[in-house]
């Protein structure tokens, strides 16, 4: 069997570090997604657990799928870029989830 090629997508990080920006600064600005502090709660923090899995599927395949990097050659200096991508990444997807919890958790006014 012929495992797919995971590929560095540098694009897919830049788009997801993006879309956590514009969702946490929407709810801090609008104070509603939905009108539902409940409803905005649960997609936040399920949309910060799909944020987070990118890097964490990275960080799998980079710890037990190694098969290609005795043929890759990459710089020291690439990889150092890439593990830091993936930490802003994380860290975004840290901040939607708990955006996502205030929101779920949150007593009404």
């Amino acid at each position: 069997m012929d495992q797919p090629r995971t590929e560095r997508n540098i694009k897919i990080l830049w788009a997801l570090v993006l879309l956590g920006i514009v969702y946490s600064g929407f709810l801090y600005y609008q104070r509603t997604l939905t009108g539902v502090d409940n409803a905005d709660g649960i997609i936040g923090v399920l949309f910060g657990l799909y944020i987070c899995s990118h890097p964490a599927a990275n960080v799998v395949d980079m710890l037990f799928f190694r098969r290609g990097a005795q043929r890759r050659s990459s710089s020291g200096g690439s990889d150092v870029l890439w593990l830091s991508l993936n930490i802003l990444v994380l860290l975004i997807g840290w901040l939607v989830i708990f955006v996502g919890t205030t929101r779920l958790i949150g007593r009404a006014d």
